[in-house]
C-alpha cells in the first residue's frame, strides 16, 4: 500500500491533475484539503464530489475566513506591509493559513507526507514548503511540478480532459486566478507580456472605472488599535466587515493594480490583482497614523512596513521573527483608534477626513492665526542650533577657499 498523502486542493487545473498522478507515480492514497478563506461558494460547491471523481479517498473542507482575515489579513494591514509598492499580498497571506491546517490534517490522520500544486518558478512553493518545515518537518514533501514531464498548462489540459476531469482552464483563456477574501490574482496568458492591458473580462471583483457610479460615495471607516472595527459606524465582525467594504468599493472600481514584481526566486512576473476593500482599510489606516503616531515612530513603522512586506511575500510567517515584528507593530498601534472617512469616485480614493481621541494635529499650535501656546522667538535658537554643523562646515569651507586663493597668488 502506497503512502497517505495531503494534497492542498483547489480544484483547479493544477490540483485536478495532481491527484491521478499521484496516484500512478507514488501508488499514493491520496486526502485532499481545501481552505475556505473566501473564494466563493462557486469555488467549492461540488469539490468533494470532483476530489473524489479524481482518485482521491476523501477532501476536506474547512472554514477558515474568520481566522484568515482576523490572524493574517489583519496584521499584515496593521504593519502597512506593501510589496513592489503596490501589491497587498492577498495570496501570499493565504497561503501560510492554509498550509497550516493542512499540516493539522496530515497529522491527524497519519499522513506520511503532504503535497501541493505550485510550480517550480513561483513563489507559493516556498510558502507551503516552509510552513510545513516549521509545523510539521517530519512529514514528507511531494511536489509535482518539480517532478513530472508535463511542460506547461496546454499539457495539463490535456493531461486531465484524458482522464475526463473537468476544468475551467481552456487554451483560449488559460489564466492563473486565485480569490479569496482579501483579493483576486490574475496571472498567465496575455498577462504575460507587460506591454499588453489587461482584458476587461478577467476582472471579477471590481468595475470597470468607466462603468463606475457617476456620483462619489463617503465611507466611514472605525478602527480600535489599528484594527478596523466599523463601517459607516456600525460594529462589524471581520469577516463582515471585509465583505462590506468589497461590495463598495468593487461598485466603485477601487482596488485594481497592475504589477511586474520580483519573485522570491529571481526572476520578475506580471499580475494583475484587484483588492478593493484592502484599498479602502490600507488607505484609511495609513491616514490615522499619520494622525496619531509621531514622526519618529511612524518612520519607523515605515521601515518595519517594508520589513513584513518581505517576510509576508517570502514565506516567512511561522517564525520568530515575525512574531516580534509583530510585538513592535502592537507597540505602535495603542493610540491607532479612530474614524478615516474616504470619498470613492471612479476607481479613486480621496480622504475626507480623520478624527481620533489620540491626535497629535492640535489646532492651538498648527493655525497660522492668533494662537496662545506657540511663542515664534523660540524658533530662532531651534534653527541655531539645528543647522549649527551646516554653518561650521560652510566656515571652515570657506577659510579653505581663501588659503588656496593665497596659495595660487603665491
Amino acid at each position: 500500500m502506497g503512502p497517505l498523502v495531503v494534497l492542498a486542493y483547489s480544484g483547479g487545473l493544477d490540483t485536478s491533475a495532481i491527484v491521478p498522478w499521484l496516484r500512478e507515480q507514488y501508488g499514493a492514497r491520496v486526502v485532499c484539503f481545501a481552505a475556505d478563506v473566501g473564494q466563493g461558494a462557486g469555488e467549492l460547491t461540488g469539490l468533494v464530489e470532483k476530489a473524489k471523481r479524481s482518485g482521491a479517498t476523501d477532501c476536506v473542507i474547512e472554514d477558515l475566513r474568520e481566522e484568515f482575515v482576523r490572524d493574517f489579513v489583519f496584521r499584515t494591514l496593521r504593519a502597512g506591509a506593501v510589496y513592489a509598492r503596490t501589491y497587498l499580498l492577498g495570496t501570499s497571506m493565504a497561503r501560510p493559513a492554509t498550509a497550516a491546517h493542512q499540516v493539522a490534517l496530515a497529522q491527524r490522520i497519519g499522513a506520511e507526507a503532504v503535497a501541493h500544486g505550485c510550480t517550480g518558478k513561483g513563489n507559493d512553493q516556498v510558502r507551503f514548503e516552509l510552513t510545513y518545515a516549521a509545523l510539521a518537518p517530519e512529514l514528507q514533501v511531494i511536489a509535482p511540478w518539480r517532478e513530472w514531464t508535463f511542460q506547461g498548462r496546454e499539457d495539463l489540459i490535456a493531461y486531465v480532459k484524458a482522464k475526463g476531469i473537468p476544468v475551467q482552464a481552456t487554451l483560449d483563456k488559460p489564466y492563473s486566478t486565485d480569490r479569496n477574501l482579501w483579493h483576486c490574482s490574475h496571472e498567465g496568458g496575455i498577462l504575460e507580456d507587460p506591454s499588453q492591458e489587461a482584458p476587461e473580462d478577467i476582472f471579477v471583483m471590481t468595475k470597470n472605472p468607466l462603468d463606475a457610479p457617476a456620483e462619489p460615495v463617503v465611507v466611514h471607516i472605525g478602527f480600535e488599535e489599528g484594527t478596523p472595527v466599523s463601517v459607516d459606524h456600525v460594529p462589524l465582525g471581520p469577516v463582515e466587515l471585509l465583505e462590506t467594504l468589497n461590495d463598495v468599493a468593487g461598485e466603485h472600481g477601487v482596488g485594481r493594480v497592475d504589477v511586474v514584481e520580483d519573485r522570491l526566486v529571481g526572476m520578475k512576473s506580471r499580475g494583475v490583482y484587484e483588492t478593493p476593500g484592502g484599498t479602502l482599510l490600507y488607505a484609511a489606516h495609513r491616514e490615522l497614523e499619520q494622525l496619531v503616531l509621531d514622526r519618529r515612530t511612524l518612520r519607523l513603522k515605515d521601515e518595519v512596513a517594508l520589513r513584513y512586506a518581505d517576510l509576508v511575500y517570502d514565506g516567512r510567517w511561522w517564525t520568530p521573527e515575525r512574531e516580534a515584528l509583530d510585538a513592535l507593530v502592537t507597540s505602535t498601534q495603542k493610540r491607532v483608534t479612530g474614524t478615516v472617512r474616504l470619498k470613492l469616485y471612479k476607481g479613486s480614493v480621496i480622504v475626507a477626513g480623520r478624527d481620533s481621541p489620540y491626535a497629535l494635529y492640535q489646532p492651538s499650535y498648527a493655525t497660522f492665526g492668533k494662537d496662545n501656546v506657540y511663542d515664534q522667538k523660540d524658533a530662532e535658537g531651534f534653527i541655531h542650533l539645528y543647522g549649527l554643523a551646516i554653518k561650521i562646515g560652510a566656515g571652515l569651507d570657506a577659510v579653505r577657499r581663501e588659503q588656496d586663493v593665497g596659495a595660487a597668488a603665491d
